[in-house]
């Protein structure tokens, strides 16, 4: 294997690991493994701990590190079979698969509120569906491309 160039991976970004704050970190193990599919990487016992499900990592942080209600997206291979399995297994489903110019997507809330963005490529030739944000209030595309409200809180 060549000898890597010191000056050419300075630079180099190896991946993230979202840090979220959850109020009780052995519930929320709980819910990120027995629930969204995660497994333990390490840790729990002290109030940290870090949760993968194939190449996503996230760490789980009691009472620091950052504020409930965090986002974060994830890749996935297929959101709309993942809805499946997450509405069997008892997600807490924020907003279901939508289509939209960059992915289809879906929200799920976890038990402190922080939402996993998890989306997988959009389905070319379908219409693109309402965006839901950070206060439940839902948006629609318009052609020329602006968002406007068009539905209340929904929370």
């Amino acid at each position: 294997m060549p000898a890597l160039d010191p000056a050419a991976t300075a630079n180099h970004f190896e991946g993230v690991s979202p840090i979220l704050t959850v109020k009780n970190i052995l519930a929320s193990i709980d819910y990120y493994v027995g629930v969204l599919g995660f497994k333990v990487d390490w840790g729990g016992a002290t109030g940290f701990a870090s949760v993968s499900r194939d190449g996503c990592h996230i760490m789980l942080c009691e009472g620091d590190q950052g504020h409930p209600g965090a986002w974060v997206w994830v890749g996935v291979g297929d959101a709309g079979k993942l809805f499946e399995e997450y509405k069997a297994s008892g997600a807490k489903i924020r907003h279901p698969p939508t289509n939209y110019e960059w992915a289809y997507e879906m929200q799920v809330e976890d038990l402190d509120g922080n939402v996993l963005r998890l989306g997988s490529d959009p389905k070319v030739g379908e219409p693109t569906g309402p965006w839901l944000d950070m206060h439940g209030i839902h948006w629609e595309r318009l052609p020329d491309g602006k968002w406007i409200r068009t539905a209340a809180k929904t929370r």
